[in-house]
């Protein structure tokens, strides 16, 4: 059971990723080159978690300078911090969002091995129960029992072992995502501060 849930979790988590890394560089490109504060909808699908960052800032500009038709003064921004701290609010949501699933991950990583070990114990312990009933005392007697037991721990290993190898990819990733984040929300309020 661990095992096949800790897989259904990285097969979504690698489609995840995948999707995400595409509609981000895609955002990127887009915003990149348009050198200017644009409408969120004119820059990309909203599928990239740099569009939702982008739109939150966006939101609280657009609450704080409003749009006066017809003003010949430039609209003035009342504070930038409050539109950063809109972003980054927004990229620690995204963060969380990416981080579902992960625990479960760890938990597998930490958990079924023991279960596996619990498993060959109990096992070992039933061999020797047998080899007392049997009433012969030899290896012969208690060789499959204590191979049988052993099969549980390698079972405990075998959804250990790619649940915690693929945590600590996921796990790297989420963190270069969110320092990515980071760096976006600092690049969008340099481009306001320019414009405003």
């Amino acid at each position: 059971m661990f095992s096949i849930i800790s897989w259904a979790i990285i097969l979504q988590k690698a489609g995840l990723f995948g999707r995400i890394r595409r509609q981000s560089d895609q955002f990127l490109r887009i915003f990149r080159a348009t050198r200017g504060v644009a409408n969120p909808q004119a820059l990309a699908t909203a599928g990239s978690p740099f569009a939702s960052v982008y739109s939150a800032g966006y939101r609280e500009l657009q609450s704080q300078v409003g749009t006066s038709v017809g003003n010949p003064t430039p609209p003035k921004l009342k504070s930038l911090s409050a539109v950063t701290v809109g972003m980054q609010l927004a990229a620690a949501e995204e963060v969380r969002r990416i981080e579902k699933g992960m625990s479960w991950l760890a938990t597998t990583g930490s958990v079924t091995p023991f279960i596996g070990l619990f498993g060959t114990v109990w096992g070992i312990i039933d061999a020797f129960s047998g080899l007392g009933s049997a009433g012969a005392a030899s290896l012969r007697a208690v060789a499959p029992g204590i191979a049988e037991a052993l099969v549980t721990t390698a079972a405990g290993l075998a959804a250990a072992i790619p649940a915690v190898i693929f945590y600590n990819q996921f796990l790297q990733n989420i963190r270069d995502l969110a320092q990515r984040l980071d760096t976006f929300a600092l690049e969008v309020t340099a481009q306001i501060e320019k414009t405003f």
